[in-house]
């Protein structure tokens, strides 16, 4: 068993993204457990459903640190009629803490989910899209570029290999060749405007409905890649960070596929 505490791996992860960056819906933080235990292991994952706080306890792990908070409502009882119940009885019962870092990890630039995604497609010079400071390094959404222009269906055929989707939604093609890349990890409709008048060419995020197509007024490519998909690599992206910093307990990936959206 580790003599580090769950509470230092909590205040390390808000040293990254702290808790007051977290959007007033939100619900980031040590949602179970306790921040004096020791630590036995680390599972990281995207969501803290139940297989994966099973999947804890089977590795020996007593904290699961997640990006999407699997308490984010108000819970009105512990039965395990819910998904979200039966999670959290896992957990209770099983004496595992369960740790979200959610829209704070969102809301900075370095380390944050969406600088992530500009990772993955070899983007260069991000920047903050709606920064929230005026140094830009918080706020929503990044904005960057690819090393050279290339088309459209270049890009789509880079993102639907670099993210492994299944399926890519996106407004009409305009016939011109991209470099300015603004993207946001999960739901980002929000930021349509803000990438508009960033001058980038195309939005990559997720979870946009269709009138929300309509805004792109032939100004801009937005892709919807889905929402697990956008904010996939979120897991390693914290694997990396914990490991760097502590080496005497153990740390896994969930071997879970938590995503609930299938493809057929």
């Amino acid at each position: 068993m580790s003599t580090n505490k769950i509470g230092e791996v909590c205040r390390f992860l808000e040293d990254i993204a702290p808790l007051h960056l977290q959007e007033t819906y939100d619900n980031a933080g040590l949602l179970t457990g306790d921040k004096d235990w020791p630590i036995k292991g680390i599972l990281f994952a995207l969501d803290a459903t139940e297989e994966v706080v099973l999947e804890a306890v089977s590795m020996g792990c007593n904290l699961v640190i997640s990006h999407h908070p699997i308490i984010f409502k108000g819970l009105r009882n512990l039965t395990p009629d819910h998904y979200v119940a039966r999670a959290v009885i896992q957990a209770i019962k099983h004496d595992i803490a369960l740790y979200a870092i959610h829209t704070n990890l969102d809301n900075v630039l370095t380390h944050g989910v969406s600088a992530r995604m500009a990772g993955q497609l070899g983007l260069l010079q991000p920047r903050i899209l709606s920064p929230r400071d005026a140094a830009g390094t918080t706020g929503a959404g990044i904005v960057a570029s690819l090393p050279e222009p290339i088309s459209e269906a270049e890009l789509l055929r880079l993102v639907r290999d670099r993210f492994h989707c299944g399926i890519i939604r996106h407004s009409p093609l305009l016939g011109r060749s991209v470099q300015s890349i603004s993207l946001c990890g999960g739901s980002g409709s929000f930021l349509i405007g803000d990438a508009i008048r960033s001058g980038a060419e195309v939005f990559i995020t997720a979870d946009l409905k269709y009138h929300e197509f309509f805004e792109a007024n032939d100004q801009i490519l937005l892709m919807d890649i889905g929402h697990f998909e956008s904010e996939q690599f979120t897991i390693a992206l914290l694997y990396e960070l914990v490991i760097k910093n502590y080496s005497n307990f153990a740390a896994h990936c969930t071997k879970m596929n938590t995503n609930p959206v299938q493809y057929y």
